[in-house]
């Protein structure tokens, strides 16, 4: 009797590697490499520079053609700006965070991906490979984390300018009355953590855009012209109560920090609603990217 011949056993699936040795999926494009790649871009420097250069500006405004005079005996925050750096500081960030501080954020999240795409350098990166939610992760959080530096850039450097032009003192109020100098720098930084909450919608928008298209110029015009469409419908009273549901309608919320008595109803609805809209983005960015055909 022949005894049969014996089949080879296959190689079970645990002898099988499913990676390349050391490979650690969460340890690729880590926050600090990103960090450092953005440092590096030049309309980092550029946008960097221009925030810097604002209170500068001011001052020799202010030097020129002095402080408002308001408007039918009214005294606004610009008729306060030399009054202290404090003052400064707040009058600085009014005039910006409506359009200026608007900027940054759809630069720095709309070009996030979009220039990756852009330079057909995305397509390589997932190659590495870096995981899609790795990828998208570690590019939101340095774009939000530049952002937010903007944000405080500008009233920093606008506190130094406008303390050695206009002297260490209270917050002095439109309103009338004043604020303590110590209690006028938390004011000031409660001011400073809404703006930044309130732009978290552009944030959402331009970050979800870059994801969209291979255009950062795209991803970022478009962020900044559906947030100038925002300000534009907050402006149209017909729509009554709806306007609360626009981001728009509570982006100067903050003034409220600058009253006698602090108010927070206004900036918590503010907060929630921009907060609200930028989590559907970011989750409509992330769902999407990981379902989209990477080509360049």
């Amino acid at each position: 009797m022949t005894t049969p011949a014996t089949t080879p056993t296959p190689p079970t699936p645990a002898t099988t590697p499913t990676s390349a040795p050391g490979y650690r999926p969460g340890r690729t494009l880590s926050l600090r490499v990103e960090a450092l790649r953005q440092w590096k871009r030049r309309r980092t420097l550029v946008m960097g520079g221009i925030l810097v250069a604002l209170p500068f500006v001011l001052i020799a405004a202010f030097a020129i053609g002095g402080p408002g005079g308001g408007r039918e005996g009214r005294v606004t925050l610009m008729d306060t700006a030399t009054a202290s750096g404090a003052n400064f500081a707040a009058t600085c960030l009014f005039v910006s965070a409506g359009f200026l501080l608007v900027v940054p954020v759809a630069l720095f999240c709309g070009d996030a991906v979009a220039s990756e795409a852009s330079w057909s350098s995305l397509r390589y990166l997932l190659a590495a490979p870096v995981p899609r939610s790795r990828l998208l992760a570690s590019k939101l959080a340095v774009a939000l984390g530049y952002s937010a530096a903007a944000m405080v850039l500008l009233p920093l450097v606008a506190l130094a300018a406008g303390t050695v032009a206009y002297g260490w003192g209270p917050l002095r109020l439109p309103t009338g009355g004043s604020v303590p100098a110590g209690d006028a720098l938390l004011r000031i930084g409660i001011a400073v953590v809404f703006v930044f909450a309130s732009q978290l919608v552009t944030a959402g928008l331009a970050f979800w855009l870059s994801t969209r298209t291979d255009a950062p110029l795209g991803a970022v015009g478009g962020a900044v012209g559906l947030t100038i469409v925002g300000n534009v419908l907050d402006a149209v009273t017909a729509l009554g109560d709806w306007r609360d549901f626009l981001p728009a309608h509570w982006q100067f919320a903050w003034i409220d920090a600058l009253q006698p008595q602090l108010e927070w109803g206004g900036m918590v609805k503010g907060a929630a609603i921009s907060v609200t809209y930028a989590l559907v983005l970011f989750a409509l960015a992330f769902r999407g990217f990981a379902r989209k055909d990477i080509v360049s």
